[in-house]
């Protein structure tokens, strides 16, 4: 499927978000991350994003193991593609291998997982399909987050819920050849 708008360049990005774009493609290991040569024709709205974006990951108080099981767990439910790409390549860093990853997928039933993760893909889970979480759920999240985790979880959800919505509904093309799942 075509995207729907086309990804920018200089001129449609600016020299500002063209060389934020070409610095983003580079750590992300292609030489063209769509997400941001998209977005980037926005203005000021993507270096606006970019920052909340980034408070919640890379610099979040979340581990980044953690942070990587919610994005991963959000791209699947969501089937985009596009996110599970990149987050398996960023979580191989924070150390998700190909089993947990299948964990992951599997979802807060698997035998395998630790209860910290149960109680993230369960949490995950509630807040993408209900858009908000039980008192059990809340209270069993709880138990391994304080207060301002707590909250930095449920954003780190919600943006990525809605990325994957902008992401879909922008038609972006996957930057790799991906990575061996496919959701949609």
């Amino acid at each position: 499927m075509a995207p729907r708008i086309p990804p920018g360049r200089l001129k449609e990005l600016g020299p500002i978000n063209w060389v934020a774009w070409k610095a983003l493609s580079f750590a992300s290991g292609t030489p063209d991350a769509h997400l941001f040569s998209t977005l980037g024709r926005t203005g000021r709205l993507f270096r606006g994003w970019l920052h909340f974006s980034g408070m919640l990951m890379p610099f979040g108080r979340l581990s980044r193991f953690d942070a990587e099981t919610v994005i991963l767990r959000v791209a699947f439910l969501r089937g985009c593609d596009y996110e599970f790409d990149h987050h398996t390549r960023l979580g191989r860093r924070a150390g998700i291998t190909d089993e947990v990853r299948a964990r992951i997928v599997a979802g807060p039933s698997d035998p395998g997982l630790t209860g910290k993760q149960r109680a993230m893909l369960t949490a995950v889970d509630e807040l993408v399909t209900a858009k908000d979480l039980s008192d059990e759920t809340w209270l069993l999240l709880s138990t391994f987050f304080d207060d301002r985790r707590l909250i930095e979880f449920c954003l780190l959800v919600t943006q990525y819920d809605g990325l994957a919505t902008t992401i879909g509904t922008l038609r972006l093309e996957r930057d790799f050849d991906g990575g061996g799942e496919s959701f949609s």
